[in-house]
């Protein structure tokens, strides 16, 4: 009959391919169709790209501080495969702890000044594993409009109350802090630094309106552990107040070896229930031992010296002020994140696929990573770009802007 037809390998199936096909197509002629580039060498500032000739120049990984190839790093792994084998099959409170996953989360909790430490399968695990178990029906959760994705589903995961304040506006803080005085326990959460601007949050201000409403303070430092501050702590140490930020979530896929992982730092009490009630830790297997060995040889190298993390300022002033002389707006300050601001979609792409055919690898992020009318070209400097890669950089850049108008 029609009805059984229907759920029996014809309309049905054969509908939903075809609105998937749809879909697809008004992504493409959107001009937001997100193609994957395939990169035939080790992640650095100079890599190879499939169907692209000789060396091509890398501008948007967040590899910040050079450590994804570093030698030692990438030496720290092969030992711990060697040692330790490929993988767990487990998750931690089964049979999935190892001696080095535990000195890891020493070592981090030693390098934010925190407590203690528990390891995620990434930070968007992480993200996804606190917020159900700290707060309840109880509580209130006071969140920035323009924090990432993964903190937005993470709060969605909890039953808390939500609040969400206008970008960076302290007034607008202050305001849901006083409608959510009523709440049990209240948490004000922030990216430390955004991604797609670059951006800092004024965490100084946070923290001033969080202690005058008894209020604590969670930042995701992904974009900023490692080279930002003096010691390459993140944002909270740049800005003076790591002893008043009481929860700090970061990855390890960035500067700090660029594999995989994200962890959480805080209060033992919170680590210890985290432990015992967080989901993505409890149902994911463990963070593979070469994974740990890199990530513990990357955060070995940032506690001896400074010179790593403090290398990536001048580089980064360096490109802005270029990029600015020669008639690009550049978005956000001070951060190696920078975003090129183009406004339209396909003019991003358009650009980005030039830079390309001139030797630098650049992506172009449109709707709906960005805002609507808010496309651009983010650019991300690394401590292991030389002066030369910068300029020539910026020279494809005005290359290709005054191709496409956008600079004269």
């Amino acid at each position: 009959s029609p009805r059984v037809s229907l759920y029996h390998g014809v309309s049905k199936p054969r509908s939903a391919r075809l609105m998937l096909e749809h879909e697809l197509e008004t992504i493409r002629t959107g001009g937001t169709w997100k193609g994957e580039r395939i990169i035939t060498s080790k992640q650095g500032p100079h890599i190879n790209v499939d169907g692209s000739r000789g060396d091509i120049l890398n501008f948007c990984a967040n590899n910040y501080l050079g450590l994804s190839s570093h030698p030692q790093v990438v030496e720290a792994g092969i030992e711990a495969l060697k040692k330790y084998g490929a993988g767990l099959s487990s998750v931690r409170f089964i049979c999935g702890t190892q001696d080095i996953h535990k000195d890891l989360e020493q070592k981090l909790a030693q390098f934010h000044e925190r407590e203690d430490c528990i390891l995620y399968a990434s930070c968007f695990d992480a993200n996804a594993g606190l917020f159900e178990v700290l707060l309840g029906p109880d509580d209130a959760v006071l969140s920035d409009e323009l924090n990432h994705a993964s903190i937005i589903d993470g709060i969605r995961l909890c039953r808390a109350k939500r609040f969400r304040y206008k970008h960076m506006d302290l007034n607008d803080l202050e305001t849901q802090l006083k409608e959510s005085q009523s709440s049990r326990l209240r948490l004000v959460v922030t990216d430390g630094v955004f991604s797609m601007d670059g951006d800092m949050a004024q965490l100084k201000g946070i923290c001033d309106l969080a202690e005058q409403y008894g209020a604590m303070v969670f930042i995701d430092e992904c974009h900023a552990t490692g080279f930002m501050g003096p010691r390459g702590r993140g944002t909270d140490e740049l800005l003076g107040v790591m002893d008043r930020v009481h929860i700090v979530n970061s990855t390890l896929g960035k500067a700090l070896g660029g594999a995989a992982g994200g962890y959480t730092v805080g209060p033992k009490p919170l680590i210890d229930l985290l432990r015992q009630r967080s989901r993505p830790y409890l149902f994911s297997n463990s963070l593979p031992p070469p994974v740990v060995g890199c990530a513990t040889r990357a955060v070995e190298l940032l506690l001896a010296s400074n010179e790593i993390a403090q290398s990536v300022g001048d580089k980064t002033m360096r490109f802005r002020n270029k990029m600015t002389d020669a008639g690009f707006t550049i978005s956000g300050s001070d951060h190696p994140i920078c975003p090129v601001m183009l406004g339209d979609a396909r003019l991003a792409s358009l650009m980005a696929d030039d830079m390309l055919k001139l030797g630098v690898y650049v992506i172009g992020f449109s709707y709906p990573v960005v805002p609507k009318g808010k496309a651009r070209i983010r650019v991300q400097i690394s401590a292991a770009h030389t002066d030369q890669d910068i300029d020539r950089a910026v020279d494809a850049f005005i290359q290709t802007g005054r191709k496409h108008g956008v600079v004269s």
